[in-house]
């Protein structure tokens, strides 16, 4: 068989009647499309239904899929303790996905469970399926800080392993829209909000997948997002394939954005290898920006390449130019793929003889040593976007008033604890942003006596 059909659902705990004692009749739009959802399950007779959802156990580089044979789960932390959950799952098709995932070298199996019991992502889809059908058989799964792209291919994991397994599965992408869409919302309100929902409700409305990847980083996490890696995840499951989409609600009277949209395949499609034409635009586009790198990026990305290919740089080859050679400085070393961060490591202070030295220790470090990455992998070398900040000395300040976010970095101190912050970052707009994102960095808080410096950086690119 195959996955038979997918649907994009919220979780807002208040929607069960049992929560939300009345809250729930704000958002009838929403439960009214909840019921239809769980309608269509029923008429499908799945055998095992996938959820995918950002509030199961979630780890940075890898994705966990809920094991043993079962688990149970309640309403209990919302006040309704008597909302109980008991689910079997399909050990079956879990193994498969495992067995796939381990032969492609992919970031996903069991390991690592923190918390056994059915998350509210996961149980709010089921209260209104299980009202109308139960003879199903559920996987769990959780979300990951990769890119889009490798939530994608976890879909197209999926895909292969119901077509081996040969269940007839249905597929639930549980994830809420944007948190930020009005000011007395739980978490307040920014442009991007709106802007985010506007967008997402278009492009699942319109089943155009392949757009899903040009949501960038930065604007998703303004907006505070919290379901597009789970819709990515079924986008990449119906890879390949023509799909009649329909959107059913949208409402954001919460302050939170709560959207449904239903999804059946209408069979192959060889226009709809989003995937594949995404790496093949990114990679098209990074060779043309390569060609415009100046030397310090360049040698860098050679440093790199070296590197992860097994053949590291030892000595500074010959025709750098001259101020590389000469001159000696802190250097930044950052690595981005996809619009994310792969991989930063930098000097404040030089440590080398010279500026090449010092791109040369920090390009190894920055895409190898890293503790918050994996080492970079030889597949990911031609989506490598790589910048070199080369640092002024820094120089000591009186106060914040003394910083401009866009003009110079930042350095807190505080005894042998030190953050730092570059200037000019996506998504640091204030430089109270800055100093407070810098003194998280050294773990330095703000009550304690810590002092301050800029620097100023000449960014290659």
């Amino acid at each position: 068989m195959a996955i038979v059909g997918a649907f994009m659902v919220p979780h807002p705990p208040m929607i069960v009647p049992e929560v939300g004692r009345g809250g729930e009749k704000q958002i009838e739009k929403t439960v009214r499309a909840y019921e239809r959802v769980a309608s269509e399950v029923a008429a499908l007779r799945p055998e095992t239904i996938i959820i995918t959802s950002p509030h199961t156990v979630m780890y940075t580089d890898y994705f966990h899929i809920s094991p043993g044979r079962s688990a149970t789960g309640s309403f209990s932390q919302f006040r309704a303790r008597d909302v109980r959950f008991t689910e079997s799952y399909d050990t079956e098709l879990i193994r498969a996905v495992k067995e796939i995932a381990q032969e492609n070298a992919f970031p996903a199996g069991t390991q690592g469970e923190r918390d056994a019991a059915l998350d509210h992502g996961v149980m709010v889809p089921l209260y209104f399926i299980e009202k109308l059908y139960k003879d199903f058989k559920l996987v769990r799964i959780g979300l990951s800080g990769y890119p889009l792209t490798m939530h994608y291919q976890l879909g197209q994991i999926l895909q292969q392993a119901v077509q081996e397994t040969g269940r007839r599965v249905v597929l639930i992408a549980s994830g809420d829209l944007s948190h930020k869409l009005q000011s007395y919302g739980p978490y307040g309100f920014a442009p991007e909000g709106p802007q985010y929902d506007k967008r997402i409700m278009d492009v699942m409305g319109r089943g155009a997948f392949g757009e899903l990847f040009e949501f960038d980083e930065t604007f998703c996490d303004r907006a505070a997002e919290c379901g597009h890696r789970s819709f990515c995840i079924m986008a990449g499951a119906f890879d390949g394939q023509a799909v009649r989409a329909e959107m059913l609600s949208h409402e954001d009277v919460t302050g939170v954005g709560y959207g449904i949209c239903t999804f059946y395949p209408q069979g192959e499609d060889e226009t709809r290898y989003f995937l594949k034409e995404y790496l093949k635009k990114a990679k098209a586009s990074l060779t043309k920006k390569r060609l415009e790198e100046d030397d310090y990026v360049r040698f860098a990305r050679k440093c790199v390449e070296s590197y992860v290919l097994g053949d590291r740089i030892t000595r500074v080859p010959e025709g750098l130019p001259e101020e590389m050679l000469i001159r000696a400085a802190g250097v930044f070393v950052s690595i981005h793929e996809h619009g994310r961060l792969r991989g930063c490591i930098g000097t404040i202070l030089p440590v080398r003889r010279c500026i090449a030295e010092e791109i040369m220790s920090n390009a190894v470090s920055a895409c190898a040593k890293d503790p918050r990455f994996d080492p970079v992998r030889p597949d990911e070398l031609p989506f490598l976007d790589i910048n070199v900040d080369v640092l002024t000395s820094p120089e000591p300040i009186e106060s914040k008033a003394e910083l401009d976010v866009k003009k110079y970095g930042v350095i807190v101190s505080c005894g042998a604890r030190r953050g730092l912050l570059l200037p000019d970052l996506d998504g640091v707009d204030t430089v109270d942003d800055q100093v407070d994102i810098a003194m998280r960095k050294g773990g330095i808080s703000p009550t304690e006596n810590y002092s301050l410096d800029r620097f100023e950086v000449i960014r290659h690119r």
